[in-house]
């Protein structure tokens, strides 16, 4: 029991990381219907931001998380306004490709500046790297942090989504763009919200990611952003909610699947998974099937 429990909590905390990259996945989705794949390299770029804040300006963490943000939010608007914008009416297999070449310009130009070696995060903080036990599970106080982001992000996107004008025009736009328009909403710019909104997520969990698993490289968002796509599909693309419980859902299974021994393994069960749950449930576990009359 002991054994399921730290699982669990490795688990939560590995799909708390997925969940901050497929909540940026879904949002662009809901109202582009736009599968970002360089939405994993916003990511390796925070992490990089966030190593050169607290290694070469001598910064704290939370400084550093901060910059972060506000420097992928921003890399996600200008990718928006130069690839994406002037692709807006073109097929999605266009724009497939685009956000294709966008990831790998990203990777390299990353690598041309700082190299293809690892880099490791500096030491964390006394209060941020200790941790507790209860019963015989460790609980890492970074773990409580990652997870507690995680989750505080979700329910604050609900409230925006929901609950604020911001949120009115994205669900306007991701409804039907030109009648958003002809009411006055500003398409170009609930779009441009939209991409600094999920980019800033993607750079936290890249310094999350670095001071967790003190390792980061220029192609480390390959992986973790098909996961987070994968996770985003799992709960229905789209739906906030659905991307936080798809990401707890591919979380468990990892740190499952390595705990019986088969971490070599870990990548294929996941996308297996996938796979079976789309053929039984095509819209992912929350979503709906919308019946369109031809």
């Amino acid at each position: 029991m002991e054994q399921v429990l730290q699982q669990l909590v490795n688990g939560l905390s590995l799909g708390s990381i997925f969940a901050l990259i497929a909540l940026g996945y879904t949002m662009v989705y809901g109202i582009l219907q736009l599968i970002n794949f360089a939405h994993g390299d916003v990511y390796m770029v925070g992490a990089f931001t966030g190593y050169f804040c607290m290694t070469n300006l001598g910064l704290g963490f939370f400084e550093a998380l901060i910059i972060a943000m506000a420097t992928c939010s921003l890399l996600g608007v200008i990718i928006e306004r130069i690839a994406y914008r002037p692709l807006r009416g073109s097929s999605r297999i266009t724009l497939l490709i685009t956000a294709i070449g966008v990831s790998l310009t990203l990777e390299y130009t990353m690598m041309y500046f700082v190299g293809a070696g690892v880099r490791s995060y500096p030491p964390l903080p006394a209060f941020m790297a200790g941790s507790f036990h209860v019963g015989g599970v460790v609980i890492k106080n970074l773990q409580l942090l990652i997870i507690g982001i995680s989750v505080g992000v979700m329910i604050l996107l609900q409230f925006i989504v929901k609950k604020t004008s911001v949120g009115k025009a994205m669900r306007a736009v991701s409804q039907d763009m030109e009648a958003a328009r002809l009411m006055g909403v500003s398409v170009d710019n609930t779009i441009s919200v939209t991409f600094a909104l999920g980019s800033a997520l993607a750079g936290a969990a890249g310094v999350l990611v670095g001071v967790y698993y003190n390792s980061i490289n220029p192609l480390m968002g390959l992986m973790p952003g098909l996961k987070a796509f994968v996770a985003a599909v799992f709960g229905g693309i789209g739906l906030i909610p659905g991307a936080l419980f798809g990401a707890y859902l591919i979380g468990l299974l990892e740190t499952s699947v390595a705990a019986t021994g088969f971490s070599m393994f870990r990548d294929a069960v996941v996308f297996a998974v996938l796979i079976a749950i789309l053929i039984v449930k095509p819209a992912g576990l929350l979503g709906k099937n919308i019946r369109e009359k031809v």
